[in-house]
């Protein structure tokens, strides 16, 4: 599992996204509106929309709330369309980072975004600089402690996951995109519900670091999450199991 990946589950499990439910809720808004406006408002025919309404749903997102995000991206009501914009650089000790924005203003966005990077040991690159480091997966994330994990891998590899990759408390399906929603089916039909379940941007190489590069990279991850144009942060940093868990104390 890739550093990005560790320290978001240790944040779920710390409770740390419940306590910022308000920015959640914000950024969800925008993403199914955007997913409306771009592929139709029937989540049937729209897989990104039907993904974007999951995460809403697991979130505790009100049924209205959604409704009308969906109504804003179609049309029906009143609001900005926002435009997704990608941002690539570098952190601390040379760790890749990738930044998709959702943003009706993308000169706001790129100087938030370039600030935070700088204020952390990073810098802001030119398109294309780290994208070829990273590889869009589906990945579902269960809770070790919740399921037995020889029945999940068993099911996993027979609904066609590419691979299961335990890490902590975590366990990892990993699965093309164009599977991903068919596995997602098979594996909750089979009593296997993910805690989290998205798709996503993983690294194909990962940049071990520690200390003092290692506490400024999580400050940097936090800090442009803290953004509410900042739809989702990936990047290829290794911190240890045991220093997370020192970090995130």
């Amino acid at each position: 599992m890739s550093g990005h990946s560790k320290w978001s589950t240790i944040k779920r499990k710390k409770g740390a996204v419940d306590a910022k439910r308000g920015k959640v809720f914000t950024k969800l808004i925008r993403e199914i509106a955007t997913a409306a406006r771009l592929g139709g408002g029937d989540p049937g025919a729209n897989p990104r929309l039907r993904l974007t309404i999951d995460k809403a749903r697991a979130a505790n997102m009100p049924k209205d709330n959604i409704e009308r995000a969906i109504a804003k991206g179609t049309g029906a009501g009143e609001g900005d369309a926002y435009e997704q914009v990608v941002y690539e650089g570098y952190g601390p000790g040379g760790v890749a980072v990738y930044v998709e924005t959702l943003t009706d203003n993308k000169n706001r966005t790129v100087g938030d975004v370039r600030h935070i990077l700088t204020k952390n040991g990073g810098n802001l690159g030119s398109n294309g600089c780290v994208s070829y480091l990273f590889e869009m997966r589906g990945v579902l994330t269960f809770d070790r402690g919740e399921v037995d994990a020889d029945a999940l891998m068993e099911a996993a590899l027979d609904a066609g996951a590419d691979d299961v990759v335990e890490s902590g408390d975590a366990i990892d399906v990993i699965v093309a995109p164009d599977a991903f929603e068919s596995l997602k089916d098979a594996l909750e039909t089979a009593g296997f519900v993910p805690a989290n379940a998205a798709i996503s941007m993983e690294p194909s190489t990962t940049v071990p670091i520690e200390g003092d590069a290692a506490e400024s990279m999580l400050r940097l991850t936090d800090a442009l999450e803290e953004l509410d144009d900042v739809q989702n942060v990936y990047s290829n940093f290794d911190i240890s199991d045991e220093e997370l868990a020192r970090l995130a104390g």
